[in-house]
């Protein structure tokens, strides 16, 4: 029997071409051709203010962390229901992590419980658009200016997603994407840090380039370049932004496929959700859907890992998500809080279907008629 994997790179043809004429160029460390190729397709296509490629989206929430000048004690509001980057990046500089329950229907952080959890220490507010849907960023922008904090979109899943019309990314003062290989468009690993408020673009080049001046040195503006502030080597080769490129190039083909999959899953299975059997993916009308993912949500912890067994079975790799932050073990011991229940119930519930560019119709026939089968036994 076909084995279904959960995800698998999609390559457009033109990868390895890049990458040997970045390796031809002699220039394959950071910000060569194609690193400067992509921004400005970011730059161009969404009207970001400003973007550098990063090394992941981990390293482009440590570069926010650092430009908002967090220290030991400062407090910043992230969802529980999110990757552990989310919040590392923030505990590496000393904050206290805040943490936030998700909404019912789906997973983006309940805007309406943010305010109550805002105190003097509170820095930043980092709003994670789950699945490439939306968070409400009107209600959250509101608040943070409000309360004079800054607001970093973790955007690691949401690359050509929308809110009212806005490209997610371009609304916090600051955004961080993934290029991770289980993402739309991939280069392996990769990220990429948008910089939406001026003040934060020139010291943003420096903390990437270990705390130097170098890129305004090869600017020409200063005759030499040396240590100015902290940073570390967050820049990526340019033969990863060589692969990347060939990736952007063919986002509207990715896209439309990805689009295609994500309704085939969604038409096959909505008579489970109207017989009560399952959740599907909720959109809220302010979002768009950049289909970076495909979930349901069970009725239970066991029904989950009954499904995922049955699944397995028919050799189609299903998987969970996160488990709540404020329940790891790296924070359990310490969280102080009220009782998350939205994100618990994700936690134990959601279940990621397998969801990639190669995966075809008859595939994803294949895998709802296994959930159908399951459902109604």
């Amino acid at each position: 029997m076909k084995k279904i994997p959960f995800n698998k790179p999609y390559l457009t043809g033109n990868e390895t071409k890049y990458i040997e004429a970045a390796v031809a160029s002699g220039k394959i460390s950071g910000d060569g051709l194609y690193t400067k190729k992509c921004h400005e397709f970011f730059q161009n296509k969404y009207g970001f203010r400003k973007v550098l490629l990063t090394t992941s989206c981990t390293d482009a929430l440590e570069m926010a962390a650092i430009l908002i000048d967090l220290k030991p004690g400062d407090e910043v509001i992230v969802p529980s229901y999110t990757f552990v980057s989310t919040a590392n990046a923030f505990v590496l500089r000393g904050a206290k992590i805040v943490f936030a329950d998700s909404n019912k229907k789906e997973p983006n952080i309940d805007v309406s419980k943010i305010e109550a959890l805002i105190t003097p220490r509170t820095k930043a507010i980092v709003p994670v658009h789950y699945a490439g849907v939306a968070c409400d960023m009107d209600g959250i922008m509101r608040i943070a200016t409000k309360h004079n904090l800054y607001v970093i979109e973790d955007a690691a899943q949401a690359i050509d997603s929308f809110y009212n019309g806005k490209p997610l990314g371009g609304i916090g003062h600051m955004a961080a994407f993934s290029f991770h290989e289980t993402k739309n468009i991939i280069s392996g690993e990769g990220g990429m840090l948008v910089i939406n408020d001026e003040k934060f673009a020139k010291r943003a080049e420096i903390i990437r380039e270990k705390g130097t001046n170098r890129s305004a040195f090869f600017r020409g503006e200063v005759d030499k370049y040396s240590w100015v502030d902290i940073g570390s080597s967050f820049l990526p080769s340019d033969i990863i932004a060589a692969f990347l490129f060939a990736q952007i190039e063919n986002m509207d083909k990715i896209q439309a496929r990805r689009k295609s999959i994500w309704e085939q899953y969604f038409t096959l299975l909505k008579p489970l959700q109207n017989e009560g059997k399952l959740q599907l993916p909720f959109l809220p009308e302010y979002a768009s859907n950049n289909t970076h993912m495909f979930y349901i949500v069970c009725k239970s912890l066991e029904e989950r890992s009954a499904l995922i067994e049955h699944l397995k079975d028919s050799n189609i790799l299903a998987v969970f998500h996160y488990i709540s932050l404020h329940k790891s073990p790296m924070y359990k011991d310490i969280y102080i809080g009220n009782a998350l229940t939205n994100c618990d119930s994700f936690s134990d519930k959601l279940l990621r279907l397998p969801f990639f560019f190669e995966l075809s119709d008859e595939d994803v026939r294949n895998i709802c008629e296994t959930i159908i089968g399951f459902c109604n036994k």
